[in-house]
């Protein structure tokens, strides 16, 4: 761990991915995080959470791509990927901010978030 100015500064690894884990993750980001109810309508339709992380942050696993499908819509910016077995989106590509990765926040692996500001 990292640690700046204060506790909710503090920059950890998380690491999450799929129901069925084909689609294994980690990314660097506080422990405390800040996240969004996306009002896109896929997300909205899943219900989905997410916090953005810079995608230089973000790395898939060794073999996880093989097991990742990805579905646009629209525009095409979003890029929705989803695991090809279990169907669950753990991360996306999100229009908002093409340049980094949206993180689904119940994909997390329990143990490392401090605290989930919703916004």
């Amino acid at each position: 761990m990292t640690s700046s100015a204060g506790s909710h500064d503090v920059v950890v690894v998380h690491t999450g991915g799929c129901h069925c884990r084909r689609v294994r993750w980690r990314v660097e980001a506080p422990a405390s995080i800040v996240a969004w109810v996306c009002n896109c309508s896929d997300c909205s339709m899943r219900g989905n959470t997410h916090f953005v992380v810079p995608a230089a942050k973000f790395r898939l696993q060794a073999g996880a791509d093989e097991s990742v499908t990805t579905y646009t819509f629209g525009t095409h910016t979003a890029r929705h990927t989803f695991c090809k077995v279990c169907g669950i989106t753990s991360f996306y590509t999100p229009r908002s901010n093409p340049d980094g990765v949206a993180v689904t926040v119940a994909c997390v692996d329990p143990g490392i978030v401090w605290v989930i500001y919703l916004l």
